[in-house]
């Protein structure tokens, strides 16, 4: 569902049903999220993805306008560029375990030592939220910092993009009137 939901992103020429796909494949991803056991994961992927995401995509498309305007250049540069950099991530993960494989490095040494340190470190009974707020705390904050420093600035851009529409407008209104 995800490579269809992407291929149809690629071939469609309506931005609102781009916005409309986009947070459906947003949604999609977190759905694989949960079946991986990675439910922080999916939630934040859920909230950002299909969520504020589409709501800044869908305010951002009432100041433009409703379809794709066509290029005049060749995709075979873009395409070229996406297939050696989907080459290049495939060959990086032949080396890696397989899912869930318990040979797998996380399995045998970081997994195990932060079950037995962190009731004793932390003394928060719950590993994940041990985990998550006190050994990745730093993580966590800037994470949500970027997100937060994004969502300002595509609202600075929408709120630019009013201001001209609106100086716009009265420019024509005063032209009408001479």
């Amino acid at each position: 569902m995800l490579v269809l939901t992407a291929i149809a992103v690629v071939r469609m020429r309506s931005l609102f049903a781009i916005a409309m796909l986009s947070g459906v494949f947003s949604l999609l991803s977190a759905l694989l999220f949960v079946t991986m056991d990675a439910v922080d994961v999916a939630f934040t992927e859920a909230a950002v993805g299909a969520g504020i995401s589409t709501v800044l995509v869908l305010g951002t498309l009432a100041l433009t306008s409703r379809f794709e305007k066509p290029t005049k250049r060749s995709p075979m540069v873009p395409l070229f560029v996406v297939l050696v950099t989907g080459a290049a991530l495939i060959y990086g993960t032949l080396d890696m375990p397989n899912f869930g494989s318990p040979d797998a490095p996380v399995q045998t040494h970081v997994g195990p030592d932060y079950l037995e340190r962190s009731v004793e470190e932390i003394d928060i009974p719950n590993v994940v939220t041990s985990i998550l707020a006190s050994y990745r705390g730093y993580d966590t904050l800037g994470e949500t910092a970027v997100v937060f420093t994004a969502g300002i600035g595509v609202l600075l851009l929408i709120s630019g993009l009013r201001l001209r529409r609106r100086r716009d407008d009265e420019d024509e209104d005063e032209s009408e009137e001479v």
